[in-house]
């Protein structure tokens, strides 16, 4: 099948975010530990590999969720007891003085987060749960959300939120949002990442092929990126997951019913496809996660659709490679040039 659009997912493919993206999770996971709940300082909160875990388990696209996810897991063990309620507050520092002054009143074993945690057989129970940070809640019975603050605005209470997008602009934080670091002083972890993909590579693809992104990054970070590597003129168009959360708006208002359009939905595909203004296109869709070759293989049932799956960043490339193939994917390569040589056997 020639392929007449190539699309590709950001973090894992084009740009290595092992070093930015991930390490922001594990960082956000230690902040939120120390700083909100009050554990003692410690080193390893959460490994990569329980990253990984986690991201392959499914369902997992928003690393705000899966950040969410591993901070509810870790509570559970914690010593802390169960609190399903959240408080409602309209500014941050309302709900971190509400956190910490309620956690104050409880012994905490940071030692139980280390000895008691079982990642595998974890996960076992959220993918039966289906996956996502809705699996997470299910497998722990919502028991333990009124210590994780993961919800709304990032100026009125979603702690994690707060936190993450702290460690991963750095400096750029107030000016993207015009609100000053609370926890975060250090240089953004976005500096660390770098191209999969080289220059020569995609100026050579996108001589035969017309290329676009769907990724699960906010607008304002695929700009960066793509304006920071200096790739922003192969891709067209770009879909991020602003795109996603304004049409799962307008899907609201008129429904009345929430529904989640970021992967491993297919709909930021199918806007990629609509936006291209091409006829009936036959499609490939190169993606490093099990959500991604979800997606792909939803979007099969309306059009003609590769399933890419892209292994260059994982660290065991033999497990991740299985969870792919398994989620659906068509093919696996390990390297840009494996790419470049099967869309020119297409």
């Amino acid at each position: 099948m020639k392929v007449d659009l190539l699309i590709f997912d950001m973090d894992g493919v084009l740009i290595d975010v092992s070093r930015s993206y991930r390490q922001t999770i594990r960082k956000t996971t230690e902040l939120y530990l120390k700083s909100v709940l009050g554990f003692e300082n410690g080193e390893k909160w959460v490994t990569e590999e329980e990253v990984s875990l986690f991201k392959m388990a499914g369902g997992f696209n928003n690393d705000w969720d899966l950040t969410s996810g591993i901070l509810l897991y870790l509570v559970s063990l914690s010593g802390l007891p169960p609190c399903r309620a959240r408080g409602r507050f309209l500014h941050i520092q309302e709900a971190l003085s509400s956190l910490r002054e309620k956690s104050r009143r409880f012994p905490k074993d940071r030692n139980k987060l280390f000895f008691k945690r079982d990642f595998d057989s974890f996960l076992k129970k959220v993918k039966f749960y289906r996956g996502g940070l809705k699996g997470v809640r299910l497998a722990l019975k919502n028991s333990w959300e009124g210590w994780v603050y993961h919800q709304g605005d990032l100026n009125q209470q979603n702690l994690v939120k707060r936190i993450f997008q702290e460690v991963y602009l750095g400096e750029k934080f107030a000016s993207y949002y015009h609100l000053p670091n609370l926890f975060y002083h250090g240089k953004g972890l976005y500096l660390k990442e770098r191209l999969l993909f080289p220059r020569r590579i995609l100026s050579q693809l996108h001589r035969k092929i017309r290329m676009g992104i769907a990724s699960g990054r906010p607008r304002i970070e695929a700009e960066l990126a793509l304006k920071r590597f200096q790739i922003n003129p192969y891709f067209s168009p770009v879909v991020t997951l602003d795109e996603c959360r304004e049409e799962e708006e307008r899907s609201y208002l008129l429904t009345k019913k929430r529904k989640s359009l970021s992967k491993p939905h297919p709909y930021s595909l199918f806007r990629v496809i609509e936006e291209s203004g091409l006829s009936s296109p036959k499609c490939a869709y190169v993606g490093d996660s099990v959500d991604d070759m979800m997606a792909a293989q939803r979007a099969k049932k309306k059009v003609r659709m590769w399933a890419i799956g892209f292994t260059a960043s994982w660290p065991k490339k033999s497990l991740s490679k299985a969870s792919l193939l398994q989620a659906g994917a068509d093919f696996v390569f390990t390297k840009p040039e494996h790419l470049v040589r099967w869309i020119g056997k297409n």
